[in-house]
């Protein structure tokens, strides 16, 4: 099997999603979608 290379994120997503947790507005799952993490 293939060596699996974990996915870089950039400083600009960090800090989005850094503001968007302390914030607390969304659901967790509100949020993932929003982050482009899941996609339906």
């Amino acid at each position: 099997m293939g060596k699996v290379t974990r996915k870089r994120y950039a400083a600009e997503f960090k800090s989005r999603v850094a503001l968007e947790a302390i914030r607390g507005e969304l659901t967790l799952a509100d949020w993932l979608r929003n982050m482009g993490c899941i996609r339906r």
